[in-house]
């Protein structure tokens, strides 16, 4: 007959009391600990094919490299991510630099023996390196004897004036150089005449010469530009412009239409070229990098 072993029913009932006051332990322990210190995250990031401590990348602000020092990782990612952005490209002061031109493109023409010729000054104004309010303000005349027609057009010089903006494609980079594209929208008003036409009745085949004269207008244009500029020497620079316009509105006369709108070119036309030299007066000294924007501590103590 098989005997049955004995179970110690005492020691059983010890070890209940035991297990309870293991758990009691432990969670006092955990809430000693945290009331000690609060958790942190501290890891020192380092490189796995040599277990060194991996370096900051260059440029970074002292802050984040003594947090990297420190071991706190967690806090430096952030505040490098934070900073990524100012970090990419060169941040320009919203006044950059102020530009002033002289467009040369049809007088040089008009040397050459077009009938007709715009030049003007220009202000630009460069925001950020990135936006460029301008102003143009010129003068514009022409004498023109179409071929075969028995008259001769003329204007004398006229003021007009533009207004708008462009856009610089290439603000991350120096304002020596730029590629921009804008808009913009122009104003004259003008005066014309047009002398030695002739009339022939077709009938009794008698002709009669007359003129035209003290004839005034205005007109109203849009433009749609695209340009470049580069650097010469100094602060010297030139750059070269294609412009689309398109008339919106301008006076006609009882006897005549003006061929010629000063600023605009001859009023059939929807293209036209500009041809600059400009000098540029910077606003600031010299470019502000992003990291190194970031305030540390020193830095915003009071002076």
């Amino acid at each position: 007959m098989t005997r049955r072993p004995r179970h110690n029913t005492a020691a059983h009932a010890i070890k209940p009391k035991h297990a309870l006051a293991t758990v009691v332990v432990m969670v006092l322990g955990t809430l000693l600990c945290i009331a000690q210190e609060p958790v942190k995250r501290h890891v020192t990031p380092v490189i796995p094919a040599t277990n060194q401590v991996k370096p900051p990348p260059k440029g970074t602000n002292e802050d984040i490299i003594q947090q990297y020092i420190s071991g706190d990782s967690a806090a430096a990612i952030a505040q490098l991510r934070r900073d990524s952005l100012r970090r990419v490209y060169k941040r320009y002061p919203r006044l950059t630099d102020v530009t002033v031109g002289v467009n040369l493109a049809e007088p040089l023409f008009m040397a050459l023996g077009q009938s007709y010729a715009s030049c003007d000054v220009n202000a630009t104004l460069n925001l950020w390196n990135r936006v460029q309010p301008v102003v143009e303000v010129g003068l514009g005349w022409a004498r023109n004897t179409p071929d075969g027609m028995p008259f001769t057009y003329k204007s004398k010089p006229s003021p007009y004036f533009k207004v708008g903006a462009n856009y610089n494609f290439l603000f991350k980079s120096s304002p020596d150089y730029q590629v921009v594209a804008g808009i913009r929208l122009g104003y004259s008003p003008f005066s014309y005449e047009v002398t030695g036409a002739r009339y022939v009745n077709s009938y009794w085949g008698e002709g009669i010469d007359y003129d035209i004269t003290g004839e005034h207008s205005h007109a109203l244009w849009g433009e749609a530009v695209v340009g470049l500029k580069v650097k010469l020497w100094d602060r010297l620079s030139m750059g070269w412009m294609l412009r689309y316009h398109g008339i919106m509105s301008y006076g006609k006369n009882t006897h005549s239409k003006p061929w010629f709108i000063p600023g605009y070119g001859p009023r059939s036309s929807s293209l036209g070229f500009s041809l600059g030299i400009y000098y540029t007066l910077p606003l600031h000294r010299t470019a502000v990098s992003r990291s190194t924007t970031a305030p540390s501590h020193d830095q915003n103590q009071a002076p």
